[in-house]
C-alpha cells in the first residue's frame, strides 16, 4: 500500500496536516473537551486537531475502546486524513 492510501500514516506526514482544523473536527472537539474539562485551543491545524481527538477519545469512558487503526472511512468521517 502507498503512503497515500495508508490509513495509519502519522499526521505530521500529511499533505495537508498545516490547513486550519475543519468545522466537523472542531465541533467533536469542542464536546470531547467539554466532557473532559479541557478547552480547545485557537488556531488548530488538522494534524493538531486530529491529535488532540485522538488523546481525548483514549481518555473519555464514552469513546475509550480498543480501536483497529483508523480507516480511510474513519478519516473522512472525522473530517481529516491526508
Amino acid at each position: 500500500m502507498s503512503d497515500a492510501q495508508d490509513p495509519s500514516k502519522d499526521v505530521e506526514s500529511w499533505v495537508t496536516g498545516d490547513e486550519p482544523a475543519t468545522g466537523p473536527q472542531l465541533s467533536y472537539l469542542e464536546t470531547l473537551a467539554r466532557e473532559a474539562g479541557e478547552e480547545v485551543p485557537p488556531d488548530l491545524t488538522k494534524a493538531e486537531a486530529s491529535k488532540m481527538i485522538d488523546r481525548l477519545q483514549g481518555a473519555s469512558p464514552r469513546t475509550a475502546r480498543d480501536k483497529p487503526s483508523r480507516t480511510p472511512e474513519d478519516e473522512a468521517d472525522r473530517g481529516t486524513g491526508p
